[in-house]
């Protein structure tokens, strides 16, 4: 089966983020959750999941509306890999919390999840998204470092690109 990115974005930030993934990925399907059936998930072996986290470590609103629905899915046999977009300096205590709520929930399913990445570079208190020195898959702040977007993002493909692929 093929690979897809699946994301939902409030402000356009997450939908650019994943555009940029794909192209780098030999232009990989992309979908909105807010305009594609959940159960979509199912017709894909290997999958990158992406949002912004809001206020304190939140899901953003179209991830909520499907998080009951998500939460039911089986990922015991995907390979997953994930992106967050988060504020450091204004949620320095939350940073990409909600990148870490979608690693709970696919982890407890049994996914194989990649594409962990250094903390190193971030300048932020806490962060749900963090085991030890890695956030649990590719972390952007385009609100204090959209200058190291492009790169961050060359680095994590070239690491996943193997096993997403």
């Amino acid at each position: 089966m093929a690979t897809a990115i699946f994301f939902a974005s409030s402000t356009g930030n997450s939908e650019e983020i994943a555009s940029k993934i794909a192209s780098s990925l030999n232009n990989i399907e992309v979908f909105d959750l807010t305009e594609k059936k959940i159960e979509k998930i199912n017709d894909y072996d290997k999958i990158i999941f992406g949002g912004s986290t809001w206020g304190d470590g939140e899901l953003n609103d179209d991830w909520e509306d499907v998080w009951g629905d998500f939460c039911k899915l089986d990922f015991s046999s995907k390979t997953i890999a994930l992106f967050g977009l988060g504020d450091q300096e204004s949620y320095s205590d939350e940073f990409c919390s909600a990148l870490g709520l979608i690693y709970e929930q696919v982890k407890s399913m049994n996914a194989n999840v990649i594409g962990f990445t250094s903390s190193e570079g971030y300048y932020h208190d806490a962060s749900k998204a963090q085991i030890d020195n890695k956030f649990v898959g590719l972390v952007i702040d385009e609100d204090n470092q959209s200058d190291l977007t492009d790169e961050r993002i060359k680095n994590w493909v070239n690491e996943i690109k193997e096993d997403i692929l």
